[in-house]
């Protein structure tokens, strides 16, 4: 779990990304979990691109992909969720 500095810092780190994975009209696929896990693999830090939805189900959506791919959220704003998962040999980070 991460503590509010933590975010914080992680978010600043965010705020010039760009999404590196798009969700596009089939939703979250298992092809999509694999990208998204393997972008988490390589860049730790990363931002996702949710297709316009309820946000109910944008709510419900953001929790299983977390949960799905062991990762943090650090935060969302509109459709755009930061995802962070640390990378245990880039602890230099």
């Amino acid at each position: 779990m991460l503590n509010s500095g933590v975010k914080r810092e992680l978010k600043a780190r965010a705020h010039s990304l760009k999404p590196v994975v798009i969700i596009g009209q089939k939703g979250v696929t298992t092809a999509v979990i694999a990208s998204i896990g393997e972008a988490l693999d390589i860049h730790e830090l990363i931002k996702i691109r949710l297709p316009v939805s309820e946000k109910v189900a944008q709510v419900a959506r953001i929790a299983q992909l977390a949960s799905e791919l062991a990762a943090e959220v650090v935060g969302s704003i509109g459709r755009v969720l930061i995802l962070y998962r640390r990378h245990p040999e880039l602890s230099t980070r």
